[in-house]
């Protein structure tokens, strides 16, 4: 059965009635510390406000969606996101609804960042040529990219081409090669310094 697309036009004519729920209006409008009460006309004329915003906030994104190379007839998130940030009368929505950026970008930059803090090089910098080619051509495993020079941590202040594991747990061993060696340590000294005593009867 094919979904039903398409828009419900607003209302022309003011009929006393409102699409959202004014008991859960007037709710939201009790949370505030600042409010002591709040009359039923000041929360019907809230209600009203809340729909023509959330109406041109649609449009606006609906909009953009129609701007795209491929236009589009459901608006999505970064259809609003654009269109907060392309408004100035929306711009105080760019804190909760910011642009989306992936997350590697987010990720170098602050490598970046750090770097450019302690007065290092990039990373970028310091591989040879023939390495950042590599590492631009890396393929993907298991849909995230290989792990490179690029990706190794900053370890002591100096970027390392080998991965060191943050946790014990992240190297290649199990945990239960760890529970071993855990249990091996235990076994050579107790923890008065002697050797462990045998508990079992």
């Amino acid at each position: 059965m094919p979904y039903n697309t398409s828009a419900i036009p607003p209302r022309m004519e003011p009929t006393g009635h409102t699409q959202l729920p004014l008991s859960r209006v007037k709710k939201i409008i009790s949370q505030d510390s600042d409010i002591a009460m709040c009359s039923n006309n000041a929360a019907f004329i809230i209600t009203c406000a809340t729909e023509m915003f959330i109406q041109h906030i649609s449009d606006a994104a609906h909009t953009q969606a129609k701007l795209e190379r491929k236009p589009r007839r459901n608006i999505q998130y970064k259809d609003v996101a654009t269109a907060v940030s392309h408004q100035d009368n929306l711009e105080f929505l760019e804190d909760i609804i910011p642009k989306t950026v992936p997350f590697r970008k987010i990720k170098a930059t602050a490598r970046e960042t750090q770097a450019r803090l302690r007065g290092e090089k990039p990373i970028d910098e310091l591989l040879p040529a023939s390495s950042r080619a590599a590492a631009a051509a890396a393929p993907l495993v298991n849909g995230a990219a290989a792990a490179t020079a690029a990706d190794a941590p900053i370890v002591n202040g100096e970027a390392s081409a080998l991965r060191v594991p943050h946790h014990a747990d992240d190297g290649d061993d199990g945990p239960s090669n760890q529970l071993e060696l855990e249990m091996r340590q235990a076994e050579r000294v107790g923890p008065s310094g002697d050797p462990d005593v045998n508990m079992s009867g």
